[in-house]
């Protein structure tokens, strides 16, 4: 039966973990943990140091992203999900442009949709496996889409919509998995966000953000109630950019943080910039991605789901399996086999598998799932 397929021990990766996130958390982030038993975990999280830990955090992504003059590294609990809400009470004066094109950049249209201070948000939608950037609309004060849609495995671009800046609107990016993987001219945003549990290795449950001067003022003259459009609100603490902001430059959070997630962050931040930074996290992630394009294009039962090159994500591979091959079965004989987290998105809904090419998986590990996966098919 196919469901007992066993693959040679010699062919499988050395680690089996794909995941589009949680991601692999490499072995030196766990022997962190170990080292900070008694100096960080368990402590105040306002106390010296935890606050050197997020600082490094902050030095070691200001170095990573090469920060513009003037733009600030704030970070908070709750996810880039989190984010969204924040957005839409902190960042959003009157209305938002979304681009939408796959579950997560669909997400924070809805937020602003269902805010009750701000106008319906302007929706440019489209198709899963593509992806659509909002175009200059009039009034419009925000304008946001996903550098890369985790659900679908499309990247788009990120670049200020032409006129955008001239309007006075922000550039808002959900770089949830992109961050770390896929390469960003910082200076073309007002908010960067993310969570760490993708290319940063760690675990989920704290936001990101790579603010602009632009970014932060806005998110202060808001929260005054200054005379703008819309900006009357209550704003909760907890949603607060500006309060978020405050306690990023003392090097802690609002509220406790876990601690366990930042020492594993931080230890991934660095190994990055040891490695190249930015530069060679992303030419790695490239060269694990093109191996599973180039093996999917060469196929006789796999395609990649993106059909422009172009928009193929380096950070979340997507592939379709030919109807003979039964992706739900293909990934629990993997799973058997030590080979996990390669399922397709759920509400995707199509017989695909999906795999993370984060910078902490091996490119060698990338190749030997290829073989993998042919060596399964064969036996089904």
């Amino acid at each position: 039966m196919a469901n007992t397929v066993k693959i040679p021990t010699d062919m499988l990766p050395e680690d089996g973990r794909f995941g589009s996130g949680p991601s692999k958390i490499r072995p030196e982030q766990i022997a962190a943990l170990d080292d900070g038993a008694t100096t960080l975990l368990g402590t105040s999280h306002r106390q010296t140091p935890v606050r050197q830990l997020v600082g490094s955090i902050k030095e070691g992504l200001s170095s990573f992203f090469n920060l513009p003059d003037g733009y600030e590294i704030a970070l908070g609990n709750g996810g880039a999900s989190c984010f969204w809400e924040i957005a839409c009470a902190s960042l959003i004066t009157r209305q938002a442009a979304f681009g939408t094109y796959g579950s997560f950049s669909a997400k924070f249209a809805k937020s602003a949709a269902a805010a009750p201070f701000l106008e319906d948000p302007v929706i440019y939608e489209g198709e899963p496996g593509t992806y659509r950037l909002p175009e200059l609309t009039e009034y419009v004060d925000a304008y946001c889409w996903a550098h890369n849609e985790t659900s679908t495995g499309v990247a788009a671009p990120v670049h200020r919509i032409e006129g955008s800046k001239e309007q006075g609107a922000l550039t808002l990016i959900d770089a949830t998995s992109a961050a770390g993987a896929l390469p960003v001219d910082i200076s073309q945003t007002d908010a960067y966000y993310f969570s760490p549990q993708k290319a940063f290795g760690s675990d989920g449950g704290l936001w990101v953000a790579v603010l602009s001067p632009a970014a932060i003022e806005r998110a202060a003259r808001v929260e005054a109630n200054v005379n703008l459009p819309g900006a009357s609100r209550w704003v909760p603490p907890f949603l607060s950019l500006t309060s978020a902001v405050e306690n990023s430059r003392k090097d802690q959070t609002l509220n406790t943080p876990s601690v366990a997630t930042l020492i594993m962050m931080e230890n991934q931040v660095r190994w990055l910039n040891n490695n190249g930074g930015m530069a060679w996290a992303t030419a790695r992630c490239s060269k694990s991605a093109s191996t599973l394009y180039a093996w999917a294009e060469a196929s006789e039962y796999a395609k990649p789901f993106v059909s422009d090159e172009a928009a193929r994500s380096r950070a979340v591979v997507t592939v379709d399996l030919d109807e003979s091959i039964n992706a739900q079965q293909m990934i629990s004989i993997l799973r058997d086999n030590g080979i996990v987290d390669t399922a397709g998105y759920r509400k995707l809904g199509r017989n695909q598998l999906r795999i993370g090419v984060f910078p902490s998986v091996e490119p060698s590990d990338v190749l030997a799932l290829t073989r993998c996966i042919d060596y399964v098919a064969e036996r089904m």
